[in-house]
């Protein structure tokens, strides 16, 4: 990774998280690893920032609302999945009947 000042770091940081969920709509799923692995890396390097600069604070809750918006997305995603496997899982069970002829 190249050098940079906090506020470069805190940029592509930025960025990365938005590329991060362009790439999982896409299910880009070589270019979300990517992400992720330099996203941290990154984060490697900014945990050893101790103040940021008042110009860079809008930056920070960019990255904080992007953040967000990504974890609400991941959530969503995984409920959807949820659904849908225990959807599925009920279909497969076969019905079984009784001597009656009603459904077990």
């Amino acid at each position: 990774m190249a050098t940079g000042t906090t506020r470069d770091y805190l940029i592509r940081l930025r960025d990365l998280i938005i590329e991060e969920r362009e790439c999982a709509k896409r299910l880009d799923m070589e270019g979300l690893m990517s992400a992720v692995q330099e996203k941290d890396q990154l984060i490697q390097v900014l945990v050893h920032v101790q103040q940021i600069d008042d110009a860079d604070k809008p930056i920070a809750d960019q990255i904080r609302n992007e953040n967000r918006r990504n974890a609400y997305l991941f959530k969503s995603a995984l409920g959807w999945i949820r659904e849908t496997m225990e959807f599925f899982g009920k279909r497969s069970v076969s019905s079984t009947y009784s001597s009656s002829g009603n459904e077990v």
